[in-house]
This record gives structure tokens, C-alpha cells and sequence, in this order.
């Protein structure tokens, strides 16, 4: 089944290009079946990159999605067209008494602030613990994991000596966890971070249980209230070029320190072009999540998520 997303949003005319089904408003009111509504804040700087690698895995369900964008009230993005923002997003009091199957939350470039010194803070933890009781299941990405992760549990986030930055080698904890059907015992995935999560400190919390992890990267995936929430410190939905065009950028800025992608280039020789690895498994953990954690959990009437509890 396809995702169903707004008439004219930009990743409709890419995703096509690449032989992705998506549908939009029109075609979509015309099937008899309800779709899993999704909600997306987006928070990263390039929105329209961001929303077409999310739609690209959320596309690949045999189940039909409906996408709504969510920004900010406290934070206006300086990269994205305003005509697109005004197009595509909604603001929060607009749905603040609206019920979604899913929930997205993006990563963030505010991991170097301290959490209280980021503009939106405020905003953004109410938005966190509305979604607790408005949404069946939250997956929580990068800076948006250790967000949520220092919200609910005062878990903090270290700086690394230097960026973490390239492809890794991860692996599964419990592999009969429905999140990881289908996985290999060992699997890939991208990470591009300045700070990290101690997994002995999550270890701690009785509430948290580690999924996944990596003797290079560290905590990968770990979840709260069965599968209620995800928290994902790494960035399984990067299209091919995303870390390179990152390298690129950071090598034109002169930053110091800039270092190749590991285990991303062939032969780790940025004149070589990417060594795609993580793409089955990205695929996989997004079908699994929307499958197992957000169609097989939400209730009949989707306004008992107030009282879902712990899946």
C-alpha cells in the first residue's frame, strides 16, 4: 500500500523517480479503508531532505499511511521555503485533541546546547508528554531520542572526544523481539552525532529495556512501555548521499577535524562511491514498527489511546 500525503509536497515527484508508490489526497479519498495516521516533527534544518527519506521507508508497508507534518510555534527554520512551511505543516494547537496511530520525531543540530538552553524546549516537552497519552506508539530519532530519553528519565547526553560519523555494525540483544524480524544477526546503520548515550545509565532505568547495540556506535535502540516509545539513536532513514553530502559540507566549512565517513565509501576512500549497507534493514525496522507497534496495537476506536497502557 502507498503513503498518502499532501496534493504537490515535493518527495511525491521524487519518490516516483525512484519507483516508490505514494498517492496523494485525491486518489486516497476514494479507497474504503482508514489509514494509520502519522504524525512527523520535523525538526531538522532540511525538511524537504528529511521528509522524503521518512516517506521513502514508510512507503514500503503493505499498509496505507497518512502522513501530517508538525512544526514549531517557538522555532521558525531558516533553511526551508516559508510557502512550503505555510503548505504542509500544522501547528500544535491544532491537533492537540487529535489521536495518531504513529509519531515521528526527527533529530535536531542543537545536540552540542544543553537541553534547557535549546529555544523550543518548552514546547517541544509538552509535545513529548502529550504524546504519551495521544499517539500508540512514538519512534524517536537521534537527537529526539536523548531529548526524550533526558525528559522521561534524566538520562544525560557526553560529548564524544570526536564526531561519530559513518556506518556501523550493530547488534540484537533479543532477537525474538517482533521489532527485529527478519534481521540478520549482525546488521548496519548510519550515525552522525557529536554526543552519545551511556547505556550503563540507561541500563539503570527499570522502564527501559537496550535493543540494540554497537561496539563502535554504542546504545543503537532502546524502548519504553513495550514498544510505546523507541528511542534511536542512529539514522537508519539516511538516502545513499546523505553522509557524504554532510562530509562535503563540513570540508567546505574548513572544519577542523573533519573526518572521512567509517565504513561508508568503498575501500573508505571518499573518491569511491558509497557502499550502500543499511538499506534492507532500514526497510525492515520501519515496517516492523508500523506493522507490530502501531496497526496491531492502536484500539478500534482510537480514542482509547488515552488508556492504552503498555503494549
Amino acid at each position: 500500500m502507498p503513503v498518502n500525503l499532501p496534493d504537490k509536497l515535493p518527495a511525491i515527484e521524487m519518490l516516483k523517480k525512484e519507483n516508490i508508490f505514494v498517492m496523494d489526497d485525491f486518489r486516497a479519498s476514494t479507497q474504503d479503508i482508514r489509514p494509520l495516521k502519522i504524525l512527523i516533527l520535523n525538526l531538522m534544518p532540511l525538511k524537504i531532505t528529511t521528509e522524503t527519506d521518512l516517506i521513502r521507508l514508510l512507503s514500503n508497508s503493505p499498509l496505507q499511511v497518512e502522513v501530517e507534518f508538525l512544526g514549531l510555534s517557538t522555532h521558525t527554520p531558516k533553511n526551508t521555503p516559508i510557502e512550503h512551511l505555510m503548505s504542509f505543516y500544522t501547528k500544535f494547537s491544532r491537533i492537540r485533541n487529535t489521536y495518531y496511530d504513529g509519531m515521528i520525531i526527527t533529530g535536531a543540530p542543537v545536540e552540542m546546547l544543553p537541553f534547557e538552553e535549546v529555544k523550543y524546549w518548552n514546547e517541544l516537552t509538552h509535545i513529548l508528554d502529550w504524546a504519551r497519552t495521544h499517539v500508540t506508539s512514538t519512534f524517536y530519532i537521534c537527537w529526539a531520542a536523548q531529548a526524550a530519553l533526558y525528559h522521561f528519565y534524566g538520562i544525560n547526553k557526553y560529548p564524544l572526544e570526536k564526531k561519530l560519523f559513518g556506518v556501523f555494525k550493530h547488534t540484537i540483544n533479543d532477537p525474538s523481539f517482533s521489532l527485529f524480524r527478519g534481521f540478520d544477526d549482525e546488521f548496519y546503520a548510519p550515525h552522525s552525532r557529536h554526543t552519545t548515550i551511556l547505556s550503563e545509565e540507561v541500563r539503570q532505568q527499570p522502564g527501559l529495556t537496550i535493543l540494540s547495540e554497537s561496539d563502535q556506535a554504542g546504545l543503537y535502540i532502546a524502548c519504553s512501555r513495550g514498544g510505546r516509545e523507541f528511542y534511536v539513536t542512529g539514522h537508519s532513514e539516511y538516502s545513499p548521499l546523505t553522509l557524504h553530502n554532510e562530509y562535503v559540507r563540513d570540508m567546505e566549512k574548513g572544519m577542523d577535524s573533519v573526518s572521512i565517513p567509517l565504513n561508508y565509501y568503498r575501500d573508505n576512500d571518499p573518491r569511491q562511491p558509497p557502499l550502500v549497507q543499511w538499506r534492507s534493514h532500514a526497510n525492515l525496522l520501519y515496517i516492523n514498527w508500523l506493522n507490530y507497534f502501531v496497526y496491531q496495537a492502536t484500539p478500534f476506536n482510537i480514542r482509547e489511546i488515552k488508556q492504552l497502557g503498555e503494549l
